[in-house]
């Protein structure tokens, strides 16, 4: 869908501006699309985000600092977060045996379950593989990337 016709705008101050709204508004899209994937799964999209770094970590720990580093998502609590995945049971806290202050965060079989299941089921380049070739993808990708400079 054209961005003037999905965000009402006439027009935009320069082709800058257009980008930049573009890039947010799209972000909302591909946010909404992921929502829809995982909903089956009773997990928000930070929920997913903190399994998937805590995946990438397993077999060793992780801190609350290294989880808000590397989210998508830089707004959100991760602390708050992590709790509600322990109640789910996807996710261990423990006291660090080296520093007493600290919490180690682990995924828990449960939660490594879970993701193995989402390998599976849930495809999130199905999102854009109608719309995009693999170059167009990887233009889409260099250009993001130059962008954040």
């Amino acid at each position: 869908m054209d961005l003037q016709k999905a965000t009402q705008t006439s027009r935009f101050e320069s082709i800058h501006q257009q980008a930049i709204v573009n890039v947010l508004y799209t972000y909302g899209w591909c946010n909404d699309g992921l929502k829809k994937v995982i909903l089956p799964y009773d997990i928000t999209p930070q929920q997913f985000n903190i399994l998937r770094i805590l995946r990438g970590q397993y077999p060793n720990a992780s801190t609350i600092n290294l989880l808000k580093s590397r989210m998508l998502d830089k707004m959100c609590d991760a602390s708050r977060i992590v709790d509600r995945l322990v109640q789910k049971e996807l996710v261990v806290k423990n006291v660090n045996s080296h520093d007493k202050r600290a919490v180690d965060i682990l995924i828990s079989q449960k939660g490594l379950d879970l993701l193995e299941q989402m390998d599976e089921e849930v495809r999130l380049s199905a999102m854009i593989e109608s719309n995009l070739t693999e170059e167009e993808a990887g233009l889409l990708n260099s250009l993001l990337d130059k962008m954040r400079g």
